[in-house]
């Protein structure tokens, strides 16, 4: 199914999150096909996998752990782009406090990287565990993630004199039923006073020099592979068949 969807969306760049799929499985899937092949990051995170149609040479890790991956894209003429994959604590293990000061040490990673690099043209993707509204994705020393893209070309803002870099997270606006049954990425049912039933919490963050550039018309929560949907006739993900989260797909001009 990861070859198909890749296939379909002419996809350049794969990323999965604690994927119980062989690397070299899915590598010889994804190859078994027209275009350029895939290659294998050589990144060590336990928790992500990164595969490119790029030569290695040309997307680099810098950063590694269990729950994050960070590499240079750096692609014959055009701006180098830092490409940030994480995978953040589930709710089922973590409280909200600590998913939110995860967030602020994710943030001071990123920023090092961009640093480190000499600009700010990095595109964090992912399953953050959290929606875009939650203090994690929205507080200052968290990742500063802004739902206007106006608003996140000020580049920094200000609090108590001091600046911290803005994200535009363009996932707030596919929130909701307006177009599909499908109201999010994953949803969660519970007996609880506070249920939100649908969440995104599979999202694409940018900083403002990338967000200038991106069309929001391609970015879309996938809900069908071919004749394959990954949703129930409820609208809901077929967590039997596939998976619990929907994948994102979206396209990046840099």
């Amino acid at each position: 199914m990861v070859a198909e969807l890749a296939a379909t969306h002419k996809a350049d760049v794969v990323i999965l999150a604690e994927s119980a799929i062989v690397s070299m499985g899915l590598l010889a899937a994804l190859n078994n096909g027209p275009g350029n092949g895939f290659h294998l990051s050589t990144g060590v995170s336990k928790g992500i996998t990164i595969l490119t149609r790029f030569s290695r040479e040309f997307f680099r890790p810098v950063f590694e752990s269990d729950h994050i991956s960070i590499g240079r894209l750096m692609l014959p003429a055009r701006s180098e782009v830092l490409l940030a994959a994480v995978h953040l604590p589930s709710k089922l293990y973590w409280s909200n406090e600590s998913q939110s000061f995860e967030c602020v040490e994710l943030a001071r990673r990123i920023a090092e990287e961009e640093d480190g690099a000499g600009h700010q043209r990095t595109a964090l993707v992912g399953d953050m565990n959290m929606n875009p509204l939650e203090p994690g994705l929205v507080s200052s020393v968290g990742l500063n993630a802004v739902a206007s893209r106006r608003i996140a070309q000020r580049v920094t803002r200000i609090v108590q004199g001091r600046d911290y870099r803005l994200f535009y997270n363009p996932m707030w606006g596919h929130f909701g039923d307006a177009s599909s049954d499908t109201a999010g990425s994953y949803f969660y049912d519970s007996a609880e006073h506070l249920n939100y039933f649908w969440n995104i919490f599979d999202q694409v963050l940018l900083r403002p020099e990338l967000a200038k550039r991106f069309d929001s018309n391609q970015l879309s929560i996938v809900r069908s592979v071919g004749e394959r949907s990954l949703v129930r006739e409820d609208g809901r993900p077929d967590v039997t068949l596939y998976s619990d989260h929907l994948p994102i797909v979206f396209e990046l001009d840099f």
